[in-house]
C-alpha cells in the first residue's frame, strides 16, 4: 500500500477495496493480501464505486491503483469462487457481464490512471493493469496470464489490450504457454513503462502522479482523448471529440495562466477550466 498521508479514507467490498486522496492524487488499494489480492466480483464492484467517487471529485486529478502488502498487485481472479460463479459457459458469461461495467469504466476513465505494481500481476490483475494509462513496476514483479493452465478463455478486451501493448507474437507466447515473465522482460516487450527498485516504487509512482496533478488538466485530457482515438480504426475515430477538446484548451483560463506563468518565471496554478 502506498505509504502517503491521507486526508480521505473510504472502503468498499467489506474493506477489500480502499480509497484515499492526498494532494490531488486518488489511491485505490486492492486489499485482499491473504489471497494475494485476488479479485472477487464484490471487489470489482467496489473498484467501480471508488472509481466513480474519485472521478467525480474535482480535487482529484490522477488515480493510482495498488495492491496491499508486498506480495502482489493482483494475483488474478479469486479461483475459490469459480465453482460457484464460473463453473460453466453460462455462469462464466454472467460473471463477465457483472464485472463488465467496472472494466469499461476503467478503460474509458477520464482522468489519468497509474498501476503501481509490486509482486504478482497475473490474469485479472494483468487486465486491470493494462487498462491503466501508465504501469510502474518494482523489480520483484512477475507477470502472466495462466488462462491456458486453467482451461479458460481470456476475454477479447483483455487480449486486445495485450496485443496493443506487446504485439501479437508475444501475446501468443504468453497466452499459449501461460508463462510468467519478470519486470525486466515486461519492460523490454512494452508491457510496463518503467521498472524501479522495490524500495523506490512508492516514491517513483507518487512523483509521477504529483507531476501529472500539477499540470493542466484540460491539456492532459486532450492527450488522453487523442491517444485513445489514435488507437482505434480510422473509420471509428471521433475527430469531433479531438477538435472539441483542442478548442477547449486554447480558450481555457489554464492556457492563459500557463502563458502568464511562463513569462513571469513562476509555477503555474492550473484550475482545470
Amino acid at each position: 500500500m502506498l505509504n502517503v498521508p491521507k486526508n480521505t479514507d473510504k472502503s468498499h467490498a467489506d474493506g477489500k477495496i480502499l480509497q484515499s486522496t492526498t494532494d490531488g492524487v486518488g489511491v485505490i488499494t486492492f486489499n485482499n493480501p491473504e489471497k494475494r489480492n485476488a479479485m472477487s466480483l464484490d471487489m470489482w464492484q467496489g473498484l467501480g464505486l471508488a472509481l466513480v467517487e474519485l472521478r467525480d471529485d474535482p480535487g482529484v486529478r490522477v488515480v493510482i491503483l495498488v495492491g496491499a502488502g508486498d506480495k502482489a498487485f493482483v494475483s488474478g481472479a479469486d479461483i475459490s469462487q469459480f465453482e460457484k460463479t464460473r463453473h460453466n459457459a453460462a455462469a462464466s458469461e454472467e460473471y463477465a457481464k457483472r464485472s463488465a461495467a467496472e472494466r469499461a469504466l476503467l478503460a474509458d476513465y477520464p482522468k489519468p490512471t497509474i498501476a503501481c505494481i509490486r509482486g504478482f500481476c497475473l490474469g485479472g490483475g494483468m487486465q486491470a493493469a493494462m487498462l491503466a494509462d501508465i504501469r510502474i513496476a518494482a523489480e520483484n514483479s512477475q507477470f502472466g496470464i495462466p488462462a491456458a493452465k486453467l482451461g479458460i478463455a481470456y476475454g477479447y478486451d483483455g487480449l486486445k489490450n495485450l496485443v496493443s501493448l506487446v504485439g501479437p507474437s508475444w501475446a501468443r507466447l504468453l497466452m499459449y504457454t501461460g508463462m510468467r515473465i519478470d519486470s525486466a522482460e515486461a519492460a523490454r516487450i512494452g508491457l510496463v513503462d518503467r521498472v524501479v527498485p522495490d524500495t523506490e516504487l512508492q516514491g517513483a509512482t507518487m512523483e509521477i502522479a504529483r507531476t501529472i496533478s500539477g499540470n493542466a488538466p484540460l491539456a492532459i485530457q486532450a492527450a488522453k482523448i487523442t491517444i485513445a482515438q489514435v488507437l482505434k480504426d480510422p473509420d471509428k475515430r471521433d475527430m469531433d471529440a479531438i477538435k472539441a477538446i483542442g478548442l477547449a484548451c486554447m480558450d481555457s483560463e489554464d492556457f492563459r495562466e500557463g502563458r502568464q506563468a511562463f513569462m513571469e518565471k513562476r509555477k503555474p496554478q492550473f484550475k482545470g477550466r
